[in-house]
C-alpha cells in the first residue's frame, strides 16, 4: 500500500481551511468552513481528533470506530464554536478512511469524498450530504447541472453545526491494483469524474498523478482550496 497526499490553497482563497491526515493506515480529509478564523480550526481539530483517536485504539471494530471518532470530532468543533463568538457557525465536511487487512471501512460527513478506481472504472463510494447532492439522488437535476447549481455549496450535514451528526460508514474488500481517492470538493467542482478516472488510469508515481489532478482544478479556476489523499494497492 503506498499513500500521497496534497493541500493546495487554490488560486482565489486567501487561507487553506482544508486539513488532512494521511497515516496509513489511516486517511482523513475535512474541509472547513466558517472563515478563515474558524473553517480552518474546525477541520483542524475534526482530522486531529479521529487520528488521536485511532491512535489510542485498542482492538476497537474500525467501523464503530470511526462513527465514535466522527462523532468525538462534532462535539468538539461544536462546543468550540459555542465558546467563542467569532466561530459561531463553524463546521467542516470530513470523510475518513481505515485499512485493516484487505478491508478499508470509511465514515463520512459533508460533501468532501470517498472514490474508488477498480479496472479504470471510478466509483464514488461516499453520498453527499448537499442539497444539489440530494436533488441529483432524487433526478431533480442531473450531475453536470450540480456542478453550476447557485446553490451547490449548501450542506446539509456537517461536523460540528450542530450538538449532534449522522455518520455515513461503510466497507468495502479492496483487490490488487485498486486506487482510493478521498478528496474536497475544491477538487471535484472543477474536474469531473472522467477527468480523474482519465489521471488516476495513467501509469506512474502517485504523487505525480495527484499534482497533476490539483493542477487541472487550479488550470479550471481554483476557486477553492483542494485537498487529495490516493492510496494505491498493488497487493493487497
Amino acid at each position: 500500500m503506498l499513500a500521497y497526499a496534497l493541500s493546495d490553497i487554490g488560486k482565489v482563497r486567501e487561507t487553506n481551511e482544508d486539513s488532512f491526515v494521511c497515516q496509513p493506515p489511516l486517511f482523513v480529509v475535512a474541509d472547513g468552513m466558517g472563515g478563515h478564523v474558524a473553517g480552518e480550526v474546525a477541520s483542524r481539530v475534526a482530522a486531529d481528533t479521529v487520528s488521536a483517536r485511532f491512535a489510542g485504539a485498542g482492538g476497537e471494530e474500525p467501523t464503530a470506530l470511526l462513527s465514535e471518532a466522527i462523532i468525538d470530532a462534532n462535539d468538539k468543533v461544536y462546543r468550540l464554536a459555542q465558546e467563542d463568538s467569532e466561530r459561531a457557525g463553524m463546521g467542516t465536511t470530513l470523510t475518513a478512511a481505515f485499512v485493516a487487512g484487505s478491508v478499508l471501512y470509511w465514515g463520512h460527513v459533508g460533501d468532501s469524498r470517498l472514490y474508488l478506481l477498480r479496472g479504470g472504472v471510478l466509483s464514488q463510494v461516499s453520498e453527499d450530504h448537499s442539497l444539489v447532492g440530494e436533488l441529483v439522488r432524487n433526478g431533480s437535476i442531473t450531475a453536470d447541472e450540480a456542478l453550476i447549481h447557485p446553490h451547490r455549496n449548501i450542506l446539509t450535514r456537517a461536523v460540528g453545526t450542530g450538538d449532534r451528526v449522522k455518520v455515513d460508514t461503510g466497507s468495502l474488500t479492496l483487490a490488487a491494483g485498486d486506487k482510493v481517492l478521498l478528496c474536497t470538493d475544491g477538487l471535484t467542482n472543477m474536474v469531473t469524474d472522467g477527468e480523474i478516472a482519465a489521471a488516476l488510469s495513467r501509469d506512474g508515481d502517485g504523487a505525480a498523478l495527484l499534482a497533476q489532478l490539483v493542477a487541472r482544478a487550479n488550470d479550471a479556476g481554483g476557486l477553492d482550496n483542494i485537498t487529495a489523499i490516493l492510496v494505491c494497492f498493488e497487493a493487497v
